[in-house]
Order: structure tokens, then C-alpha cells, then sequence
């Protein structure tokens, strides 16, 4: 079936206008324009390039597809719909409905076939980018001569508002570096967006700013000409050594007479009176949600999907008996399991670190646990945003994959959000085990793309450095105060403040462990001293919180973290030469300590005792653990200039300080 340019009429594009614009008049809410404006262009990749199959939405060498302007929504289940995915009309009819399949933007694991949650603009994109990352580098690692066992494409729809973005900048620019040539994004040049025409404050020359970035572009396609699109998706396909920008140009709401090409056709429903109009221009004379027989089977793509994967189970079969170590690798690393024997190996290591007792920054340590795990997880493809000398994210055996596409490492260049968004789109791809590193004061330029790896539970481990004002005179701009505890109220984000070498390495172990989200790092700069421990304790650290000296009849509780554990030590040491009986907790996450029972996290902070609390950052979290009987002491200002021993005694971060005070509150 083919259509002329601008034809309303082709019933298989009515079919997304109609569903569309029916499914927001429902909900009253919505965003109708983009799917209206950009049916065709979905018409031309889903029903002849993009390789899927609905029966079947986790296929591991399916295609991508991302709409990173994903207030466009219900384009993105009229498609799953109409091509046969477990997505039924009552879901439609549902849209943006408590518990519906049909949230108001597409979120990873609500919808089958959606691939990541995209709401904020630009990280949809940013996502892409990491899928087509991820793909050719798996493809490097695992194809073999005469065995193409990954071999597919990664799809992106953007928006204006997406490419105004600055992460779009960051990772447009890095994969024209890495020469993505499996990446395509089709962008809707509608010219409109909420506060109207664009032209106001968006008036870069959009084709050459991506040519300057490497890519290969296409422009000035009619975005409502399904021929021309098609003939651009595969003018884009020809290129192998570049990503594509296909400039399509579109008319937002395109079909509703008073309002196509106009802001009002954005973000609501069109209204009763006009949909009428619109059914009439498309001559689409059925019920709302009717689509008739003849337009599913146009669009159904079950029977064509099942045989694309059926024709690369039979390849996977040969490549197993030629390379059955491979294969079986292979499946174990886009299942996300780790290894059978990771969980004894992570003991005995774990063992061996404490019988070590080093002396080290827990950065030191984490390169350390790095060089440890890292033969044992192949899947890690790390990276740093041009911190990995200070980071300490460099392993033996680090391998950029500019210098190999093999490799297990990205070099992503002074970029945290768009580093950030792209780890998240490499987790969603499967295979591979992704960490990203950068001071913990630069968490906020990536902060947005934390949190939506936490709401999508991807398991990406985001290493920040740096963590305290124990990095002394760089000062204030580089000093963390607020950052920890900022990262800490984020839903479903374990994080990690380590103390020294063992509690650094359970820090890593849980969150390449960790099935159902992502994990922070919280590293020093200075060389923290390793802790006694017996093997009870060592086994404790992986709960969050844990008695690392008890004191019978203990008047008080010390609670320390990270780089500050030392100084609650030596505090209860100044207490028991004065006669004070003082427990030491050690919390190196606050968030798995909460998570564990009731009956531990007594046992470690019993309500009878009073409780002190000193860590170098803000001090309003931990007063749900100091209570009214206790005290905490941090800072609530920013920090100063100056060596990390004079700042420490400046701000009272010392044992002397936690010593008076915990004598203060144990009366």
C-alpha cells in the first residue's frame, strides 16, 4: 500500500491520527499534535525499515525504537497496537489512567515495546545514543567470521524542544566521534512548540550543526511524503560509518483544519467539533477506537517479526556450535547474570582485602575492586567524564573503544548528563554492566539522568570522587556539602559512602549485584585508614549499617561514614579514657540500612541509647537516626580554600568535637 505527498486519506496514517486524537479527547489531557504531524514519517520506519517483533518485544537483536519527544505518547501505542504488540484498544482507551499500560509519556517496563522512559526532552536521544553504543560494541566482542549474531539498528524520533536541549549537544557531538553509523534520528521540524513558533528562540542551522558533529544528513524531506521518507531511511541505512539526521518537515496536529501548524495543536485535546472535522478531511467515518479489519492487517507485523527472529535463532544455533563458550556467554550477559561462581569469588576477595588492612583513598580502593572484578565481568564498559586519573576508573586491561570497537571503555569528555543518559541507554540495551564517574559535586549536572535510571531500576553504577571537603584547597566550587544527601532522598538509588578498602569492595559487589536499580559511589580523596573487623562484621558491612566496636554498658552511640568512620573511632577512644563507654556504627548506606528489618536496625542502633552522628556534608538527614536525644555534626555552609587537615579542624570535624558532644547528650 503507498500514498501520494499529503494525502490525509491513506486509512493506515488515519488509523494513528484517529487513535491519537481519540485517546487524548478521552483522558482530557494529551499531547495530539506530534502524533498527528508525524504519522507518516512513522508509517515509512515501521511498516518497511524498522526490524521488531511484536510477539516477542525482548528479542535481543530487535532494532531500537526511541521517541525521544515522548509527550507524543499515544504515537507510540497507536504503533505498538496497530503492529500486533499485547497492547489492546482498552489500554488505549485508558491513556494516561491510574495503572494504565498508557502513561502520559512511554516508561520502560509499563508498556511492552517500549524501550526506555523518555519525559524529560533530550534523553531520549541521549538513551539512543547509548543503545547504538552498545550495540556495536557487543557486536565487536561477539561477532565472528561467517557469525553476525548482532547485526540491528537503533531508531530515535526527536522534537525541536529535544535538540534545544544541551544535552543533545553532548551526545550528538560524541557520537559523531564514535562513528555510530547504526544510529538514525528522525527529527520533526514542525516549528512549534508550547509557547509557539520557534523561530523567537531556536534559530540554529540544526543540518549544520550535526554535519559539524560527523554526522550524515539528510534535509528538507516531506515529512508527509512516505515515499520520500522511506527513500531517506535508506539513503541513511547506506551510510555504515556515520549516524543520520533526517530533517523532516511537518506540520504539527496535521489534519485538524483550525489548528494544524499551530501551538494549540500541542499539548490538548482537540475538542469534539474538531475531531469531527478531522474524521471528515480523512474520511474516516468509524467510532472512536474503531479501526477497521483491513487496516490491522495493513499494518500487523507479528508474521514478518517472527520470521526475522526465527531466521536469527537459526544463525545463533550455528554460532553456538561453532562457538559454544561464546554463545553461552552471550546469553548469560543480556540475561544480566552474573557469573555462576561471582558470589564465592566475591567472598574470598573480600576476605583477602581485610587480612590486607591498606591504607588508601577509597578511590585507591575502588580502582583496586576495579582490577579485581573486572576479569570477572567482562560486561563493565565504563567511563569517566574526563576525570579518570582522579576518578581512578582506569583498570588493568582498560580499553578505550576508540582504539578497539571491542573495547570496555568510553572516553566521554567533559559531559555528566550526557555521560549519565547514555550509561542509561547501554544498561537498557543489555550486555553490558555500565559505571560512570566525575566528582560528586559535578552529580548535579547529571542529576536528571540519576534519577531517571532509578525509575527505570537500571543497574548503573555512577562513581563520584571527591566527596567531601576532605579535597582540600580547590575549595568551595569543588566541595560537596548538600550532594550526598541530595543523592540519598532519590526513590530506589542505593547509595554507597564507603569507609575504607572492605567496605569499598561491598560497595561494588552490591551494585553490580543489584537486579532492580542503580548504585552511588561516594569516594575520598584522601587515604582513609582500614578498619578491624571480624568476619561477622565484614559479613554486616552489605546490610548498611553494622556495630563495628561495641562497648558494654555503652552511654552512647557514634555513627560515622565515609571518610568521618576515623574520627567516630577515635572519638570513642577519648570517651573510654574518660570512663564513657561508646558503641561505634559504621553506615556506609543510609538507604540499604533503612531497607533492612526492624529487629537489625535496633540491634545496631538501639532506641535506648542516645546517638551521634558526624559526616562531612549537610546534617538534616541523619537527625531521623540522632532523634531529639542525640546530635549530628556536619556542615550547613558552603566550604572554604585551605589543606584538608586545617579545613577539618575549622568546621569541628574532629574527635575532640564528636567526644563533648556525645558526653553532652549521654548526660
Amino acid at each position: 500500500m503507498t500514498v501520494p505527498a499529503r494525502d490525509l486519506t491513506w486509512p493506515v496514517t488515519a488509523a494513528i491520527r484517529a487513535l491519537a486524537m481519540d485517546a487524548v479527547e478521552a483522558a482530557k489531557s494529551g499531547h495530539p499534535g506530534a502524533p498527528m504531524g508525524m504519522a507518516e514519517i512513522s508509517a515509512a520506519l515501521w511498516r518497511t525499515h524498522l526490524k521488531h517483533n511484536p510477539g516477542n518485544p525482548t528479542w535481543a537483536d530487535r532494532d531500537r525504537f526511541v521517541m525521544s519527544n515522548g509527550h507524543g505518547s499515544m504515537l507510540v501505542y497507536a504503533l505498538l497496537h496497530l503492529t500486533g504488540y499485547d497492547l489492546p484498544v482498552a489500554e488505549l482507551k485508558r491513556f494516561r489512567q491510574l495503572h494504565s499500560r498508557t502513561p502520559g509519556h512511554p516508561e520502560y517496563g509499563y508498556t511492552p515495546g517500549v524501550e526506555t522512559t523518555t519525559g524529560p526532552l533530550g534523553q531520549g536521544l541521549a538513551n539512543a545514543v547509548g543503545m547504538a553504543i552498545a550495540e556495536k560494541t557487543l557486536a565487536a566482542q561477539f561477532n565472528r567470521p561467517g557469525h553476525t549474531i548482532v547485526d540491528h539498528r537503533t531508531w530515535v524520533f526527536v522534537g525541536d524542544g529535544c535538540l534545544m536541549e544541551g544535552i543533545s549537544h553532548e551526545v550528538c557531538s560524541l557520537a559523531g566521534r564514535l562513528g555510530l553509523g547504526k544510529l538514525t534520528a528522525l527529527y520533526d521540524d514542525n516549528g512549534i512548540s508550547i509557547d509557539g513558533k520557534i523561530e523567537d528562540w531556536f534559530a540554529d542551522d540544526t543540518p549544520a550543526r550535526f554535519e559539524a558533529y560527523g554526522w550524515h544528513v539528510i534535509r528538507n524531506v516531506d515529512g508527509h511524503d512516505v515515499d520520500a521518507v522511506e527513500a531517506a531511511i535508506a539513503a541513511a541505512k547506506a551510510v555504515a560509518d556515520k549516524p543520520t539526521l533526517i530533517c523532516c518537515k511537518t506540520v504539527i496536529g496535521r489534519g485538524a483544519p483550525s489548528k494544524q501548524g499551530h501551538q494549540d495543536a500541542h499539548g490538548a485535546p482537540l475538542g469534539a467539533d474538531e475531531i469531527a472535522k478531522v474524521r471528515e478531511a480523512m474520511a474516516w467515518p468509524h467510532a472512536p477506537f474503531e479501526v477497521p479489519a483491513e487496516v490491522y492487517a495493513a499494518w500487523d507485523g507479528r508474521q514478518k517479526g517472527a520470521a526475522a527472529e526465527d531466521g536469527w535463532n537459526a544463525q545463533f544455533a550455528a554460532y553456538q556450535a561453532a562457538h559454544p563458550e561464546l554463545a553461552a556467554e552471550f546469553l548469560r550477559r543480556m540475561a544480566g547474570d552474573l557469573p555462576a561462581d561471582f558470589a564465592g569469588f566475591a567472598e574470598a576477595a573480600l576476605a583477602e582485602i581485610q587480612a590486607k588492612a591498606e591504607t588508601v583513598a577509597t578511590r585507591k580502593a575502588s580502582q583496586n575492586a576495579l582490577n579485581l572484578l573486572a576479569p570477572k565481568l567482562p560486561e563493565f564498559l565504563g567511563g569517566s567524564a574526563d576525570l579518570t586519573h582522579s576518578n581512578l576508573t582506569n583498570f588493568k586491561g582498560t580499553l578505550p573503544i576508540t582504539k578497539d570497537p571491542a573495547g570496555n571503555t568510553v572516553l566521554y569528555g567533559v559531559r555528566e548528563f550526557g555521560m549519565t543518559a547514555i550509561a542509561n541507554g547501554i544498561a537498557l540495551h543489555g550486555g553490558f554492566l555500565p559505571f560512570v564517574a566525575t566528582f560528586l559535586v559535578f552529580s548535579d549536572y547529571a542529576r536528571n539522568a540519576v534519577r531517571m535510571s532509578a525509575l527505570m531500576k537500571q543497574r548503573v553504577v555512577h562513581v563520584y570522587t571527591h566527596d567531601s571537603i576532605g579535597l582540600g584547597e580547590d575549595g568551595p566550587t569543588h566541595q560537596p556539602i548538600e550532594h550526598a544527601e541530595s543523592l540519598r532522598i532519590i526513590p530506589n538509588l542505593a547509595v554507597w559512602r564507603p569507609a575504607d578498602t572492605a567496605e569499598t569492595f561491598v560497595a561494588w559487589v552490591a551494585a553490580v549485584s543489584r537486579a532492580d536499580g542503580p548504585s552511588a559511589l561516594l569516594l575520598s580523596r584522601q587515604g582513609l585508614p582500614a578498619q578491624p573487623r571480624d568476619a561477622a562484621q565484614l559479613a554486616a558491612i552489605a546490610r548498611g549499617g553494622y556495630v563495628l566496636k561495641e562497648a558494654a554498658g555503652a552511654k552512647v552511640t557514634l555513627v560515622g561514614t565515609g571518610s568521618e568512620l576515623k574520627i567516630a573511632v577515635a572519638a570513642a577512644d577519648l570517651l573510654a579514657a574518660e570512663g564513657v563507654p561508646a558503641r561505634v556504627v559504621s553506615m556506609p548506606s543510609t538507604s540499604v540500612f533503612d531497607a533492612q528489618d526492624k529487629a537489625w536496625q535496633e540491634a545496631v542502633l538501639p532506641a535506648s541509647i542516645p546517638v551521634v552522628v558526624v559526616e562531612a556534608g549537610t546534617t538534616r538527614s541523619w537527625w531521623k537516626y540522632a532523634g531529639r536525644t542525640g546530635a549530628v555534626i556536619g556542615i550547613d555552609r558552603f566550604g572554604e580554600s585551605a589543606p584538608e587537615k586545617a579545613l577539618y579542624e575549622h568546621f569541628g570535624l574532629t574527635a575532640e568535637k564528636v567526644a563533648a558532644a556525645a558526653k553532652a547528650v549521654a548526660g
